[in-house]
């Protein structure tokens, strides 16, 4: 059976080719690894084989694992945020992808001045749709408003956005999701809205990263693909 460094070699081996077939140095795309479920020991054998960046969904496993840990990575938030756990997650991570409105920012921005921090944060948006999925709507002048107003918000500096791809195996519908993201993006970057850069595109996860890539993603979660199927 393959191990957490062998299966980080194929990945970032398929990332490489990905990018090589759309035209991209294979360093413009980031490899967050997902640690949702794994214990801290295969966090850090990840860390060992060369990862940066680790992706956490749930603030409270974040705070049980860092103990461990420490700063040998980035952390970063993937997964949806409740505003009651902003300021734990304004402690803990680096950059959160899940901004999903303005009254989450404006938490979110209360608690790092509070501790002297401006946090870095990607918006998502739901480009799929799909109802069970948080994210604003994929409506350009809609984000436009929104992230314009998070101009306004002391504490945040709006970083790019992130999307989820749908659950589906039709690739087209996939990869409309994903294109959809990065005209958004295209948009907001074309508009220079003040304090608000779009830098990152966070787009992709173990069995649609290659389709993200080809799309513009320039930051991919994957974790079953580095450490297995989870239980």
């Amino acid at each position: 059976m393959a191990g957490i460094s062998d299966n980080l070699s194929a990945v970032r081996a398929r990332m490489e080719r990905a990018a090589a077939r759309a035209g991209r140095p294979a360093g413009d795309v980031t490899l967050v690894a997902v640690t949702k479920t794994v214990p801290a020991a295969a966090v850090l054998e990840a860390i060992a084989a060369g990862v940066s960046a680790i992706g956490e969904n749930r603030v409270q496993e974040a705070a049980g694992k860092h103990p461990v840990v420490g700063t040998a990575a980035e952390w970063h938030l993937i997964g949806h945020l409740q505003s009651n756990k902003a300021k734990k997650a304004v402690e803990l991570f680096s950059l959160i992808h899940s901004v999903d409105s303005l009254e989450l920012a404006a938490e979110i921005g209360k608690r790092a001045r509070a501790l002297g921090k401006v946090q870095d944060v990607l918006v998502e948006v739901n480009t799929s749709g799909e109802g069970q999925k948080f994210g604003l709507e994929p409506d350009a002048g809609n984000v436009l408003k929104v992230l314009t107003a998070m101009h306004g918000v002391p504490g945040i500096r709006v970083r790019g956005l992130m999307t989820v791809g749908p659950l589906t195996g039709d690739q087209d519908k996939v990869r409309q999701a994903f294109r959809t993201l990065r005209a958004l993006f295209e948009l907001v970057r074309s508009e220079k809205v003040p304090d608000v850069e779009m830098r990152h595109l966070s787009m992709g996860m173990s069995g649609d990263f290659e389709a993200a890539i080809a799309e513009g993603s320039t930051m991919v979660r994957i974790g079953s693909a580095i450490f297995g199927q989870r239980g």
